[in-house]
């Protein structure tokens, strides 16, 4: 007795049912997803995702038991990211690197992140203990005002828009000095890190962030060099008028001024951001 074989699948007015059904889940569901996006650009969401940040931060920390936090900095291209590091001895005592497998976090395009530091003299920088400043005299002795009057350059917006928020083992919120590197420690185009990286490279496509080797005065539009991690910073939220101020004198230095009180500090024991009053 012959017996017929059972077909599995779906016919065609089946399969374009799913089709539709997944059509609609997907239209329906963009909405939300921009909306979800858009949140980012707020004060609050903003402020949202900076916080789980640190939050990863000191989880990795914990989980390494190294030094890890987060590193904010321009790409080429001038777009901010958040990204994870972690200390690793075997580059050099305050050498950091990218963490592993963890993708930096692009901020919102209308959103900046500043230390509002800038380092005069980072080429009298001593290269051994990195969070030891020798700065020029004459310069050092300029009121808070007319060093704003200074950040006038692209290395210096580079400069306060480059740095790191570091936890210890512990999950405690320290000062550290920090300098980044890629995966393999190297200072020649030998690395092929696709986070940090060498200038060569980075501008090869080959990695997304210069690595901290371009301090010195041979290197003056860079200005990235190692420097001691921070406890504050302060939130932009209209990117496009931070933009425009830079380079127009007073006006910066009175920009400057405004946001400065915004400074958001972090919890040192549960790596919490602390608003402003």
């Amino acid at each position: 007795m012959r017996t017929r074989s059972k077909q599995s699948g779906l016919t065609l007015p089946e399969l374009i049912v799913v089709i539709a059904t997944i059509a609609l889940l997907v239209g329906f569901g963009l909405p939300a997803i921009r909306a979800l996006m858009n949140s980012f650009e707020t004060q609050s969401g903003a402020k949202t995702l900076i916080s789980t940040a640190l939050a990863s931060a000191r989880a990795i920390a914990a989980k390494e038991q190294h030094y890890a936090g987060v590193r904010f900095q321009q790409d080429s291209a001038g777009n901010q990211y958040m990204i994870f590091i972690v200390q690793d001895p075997s580059i050099m005592a305050y050498g950091f690197r990218a963490v592993e497998g963890v993708k930096p976090i692009k901020l919102p395009d209308k959103v900046s992140v500043t230390d509002l530091t800038i380092l005069i003299a980072r080429n009298l920088r001593n290269p051994v203990n990195p969070t030891e400043v020798r700065l020029d005299d004459e310069k050092n002795n300029l009121n808070d005002a007319q060093k704003d009057a200074l950040i006038d350059e692209f290395r210096e917006v580079t400069d306060i828009t480059t740095f790191s928020i570091i936890f210890s083992p512990s999950g405690k919120l320290v000062v550290h000095g920090i300098r980044v590197r890629n995966r393999n420690g190297r200072t020649d185009d030998s690395s092929n890190d696709d986070i940090f990286n060498t200038k060569n490279n980075v501008d090869a496509g080959i990695g997304m962030f210069y690595q901290d080797d371009y301090f010195s005065a041979a290197w003056p539009d860079l200005s990235l060099g190692p420097e001691p991690s921070r406890n504050s910073f302060v939130i932009i939220y209209e990117k496009d008028k931070f933009q425009q101020a830079r380079g127009m004198g007073r006006a910066w230095s009175d920009y400057l001024a405004q946001i400065a009180p915004h400074r958001i500090y972090i919890n040192p024991y549960t790596g919490t951001i602390i608003l402003p009053d």
